[in-house]
This record gives C-alpha cells, sequence and structure tokens, in this order.
C-alpha cells in the first residue's frame, strides 16, 4: 500500500468513526452533524491525492486491510 493510499483508508475510517460518534445519540446528531465538515474534506482530498476517486474496489480493499471487519466479507 503506497503512503497516499494508506492516507485515504485512514482518512475514511476516521470519517466513519466520527459520523458513528455523531449519530449516536439521534436527539444530539443535529448539534454534532457540523463537526464532519472537516473529516469529510480529509477524506475527500486524501481520495483525490490518491487517485482512488471512481476506483471504489481498490479503496474498499484498502480499507478492509485496516479495518477487517470492513472487508468484502464483513459487509
Amino acid at each position: 500500500m503506497r503512503n497516499d493510499e494508506l492516507a485515504a483508508a485512514q482518512a475514511y475510517v476516521r470519517l466513519l468513526e466520527a459520523t458513528r460518534a455523531a449519530l449516536a445519540d439521534p436527539d444530539e446528531a443535529p448539534l454534532y452533524l457540523p463537526l464532519l465538515a472537516s473529516p469529510i474534506a480529509e477524506a475527500d482530498g486524501a481520495l483525490q491525492r490518491a487517485g482512488l476517486c471512481g476506483n471504489e474496489a481498490r479503496f474498499f480493499d484498502l480499507v478492509g486491510s485496516l479495518q477487517p471487519s470492513m472487508s468484502s466479507s464483513g459487509r
């Protein structure tokens, strides 16, 4: 895995974790949703730099190598 691919996969995992935390309490979610803007921008930029936009299969293979629970067999 190249460094830029690793950065993209890590940014995506951070975005997922932030999203789960923001949505954990449905009553409080509207307060926390604006905090997702930064992780979304980070993940988007990392995907572009790694050339993974439009190559979801490769991207999710990389994410699965970091988070085995997110591999194709775990989705």
